[in-house]
């Protein structure tokens, strides 16, 4: 958890008006939720590792004998927790006001969540999410619709060049079952094939075999990844792209899905769906680690980092367990600690921003009608009692985007009169 320094906190909320604005001319709304949430409610098993770092808030009022009563089941001493991201409160809120809402219903949600992480340089215990979700549209469309919107952001942000990688979760059961893993094992699969940029498909062999994992299912596994290291790792998301980075016997109707989105994504940036230029590749492994997840899934990745920029995916059945009706829904989050060190150096200042130098002995009247005055005219304005060493004034100033000082004396109180200099 960090504190940020004024520099810091401008350059944080200049790329924060630029994701807000480009959600909002994409037909998204701002909602706020609280930061804790019913423990039962974050710990429902669809949070994935994410619920084993949530971090819990003791019941008010237990005494020390509660307490010891509770030692063998700590869950019971908690009926609350910070929530550790966006989703989870998202269901409850489209639950809670469902009638209020439209049919689907494009949200955008940009707010800190907590996990207790190893600290580690990207990853941090509060960080902010900048996610949007639509609810209530059960069609390929709304996931292309999140994926313009993220690209678009994107671009915006001076970060061109970015790609999103997809996949769908029903894709990847499929293929678990044509490599003959078993239904009970395939949670374990999954979280080593989430490990293959990390380890390398020979390190996913390894560890499946380490597992206990059967050794038939292993070499199937093993075989198809020699086959796609000799393809080539992009694999466009067309008809015969997917077709070729998939076994045999794979749902033609989810790959149909997956095309489309394409499409849609080629038709709004102006492109051909089967030039290579179209921003999209399909990746058979990637998994994404989130236990909500029902379809499709996506992580956005640019070429000046390794990591990604953020992902998300559709969940389907998480709105059902609060409403009790099933509710379709898809989400894309940016991971904005991440993107914030990525985007080009801007300009953090106000447009007119003045430093007042003033004497010891000024009045606090005249001062204050010197600031007022300039602050009419749309300058943003801070009153700074000299000081023997002005350089070191006017360049803590500047650091703090500062544009412009003048000197204030005894008597002066003409906004008319004062010498603005600029700050070099």
């Amino acid at each position: 958890m960090r504190d940020f320094l004024p520099a810091d906190k401008a350059r944080r909320e200049r790329v924060l008006r630029t994701i807000r604005d480009r959600y909002r001319v994409h037909g998204f709304d701002e909602i706020e939720t609280p930061v804790m949430e019913d423990y039962d409610r974050l710990h429902a098993g669809i949070g994935g590792d994410n619920e084993k770092l949530a971090y819990n808030v003791l019941k008010r009022g237990l005494d020390a004998e509660a307490i010891r009563a509770a030692a063998d089941d700590p869950a019971s001493l908690t009926d609350l927790g910070l929530r550790y991201d966006l989703t989870v409160p998202l269901a409850r809120f489209y639950a809670s006001h469902r009638a209020e809402l439209p049919s689907v219903f494009r949200a955008v949600q940009i707010a800190p969540v907590w996990r207790a992480e190893r600290p580690q340089k990207g990853r941090y215990r509060q960080f902010l999410q900048c996610d949007i979700d639509v609810i209530g549209d059960a069609t390929p469309g709304a996931e292309a619709e999140l994926v313009i919107a993220t690209l678009d952001t994107l671009d915006a942000l001076g970060l061109e060049g970015g790609e999103v990688r997809i996949n769908d979760r029903r894709l990847l059961d499929a293929m678990l079952e044509t490599f003959g893993f078993p239904v009970d094992a395939r949670a374990g699969v999954l979280i080593t094939l989430d490990k293959l940029d990390k380890i390398g498909p020979d390190g996913v062999t390894a560890e499946l075999r380490e597992r206990g994992a059967d050794e038939a299912a292993v070499t199937a596994v093993a075989t198809h990844l020699a086959h796609l290291a000799a393809a080539g790792s992009a694999h466009a998301l067309t008809a015969s792209g997917i077709r070729e980075a998939l076994p045999g016997g794979m749902p033609d109707d989810v790959a149909a899905d997956l095309v489309g989105i394409g499409e849609a994504v080629a038709a709004a940036r102006g492109l051909d769906a089967g030039s290579g230029e179209v921003p999209l590749r399909f990746d058979p492994f990637l998994v994404r680690g989130m236990g909500y997840y029902t379809g499709t899934i996506f992580e956005l990745a640019h070429p000046a980092v390794s990591y990604s920029l953020g992902g998300g995916g559709r969940y389907d059945g998480m709105i059902g367990r609060f409403l009790g009706q099933e509710v379709p829904a898809v989400g894309f989050s940016l991971g904005f600690e991440r993107l914030v060190d990525l985007v080009p150096a801007g300009d953090d200042t106000a447009a007119d921003a003045v430093v007042l130098v003033h004497d010891r002995n000024a009045s606090v009247g005249d001062l204050l009608t010197l600031k007022s005055a300039l602050i009419d005219r749309g300058a943003r304005v801070r009153l700074e009692q000299r000081t023997k060493n002005l350089r070191a004034l006017l360049e803590r100033a500047r650091a703090d985007g500062f544009t412009a000082f003048a000197t204030v004396g005894a008597g002066d109180r003409d906004a008319g009169t004062l010498e603005i200099k600029p700050l070099g």
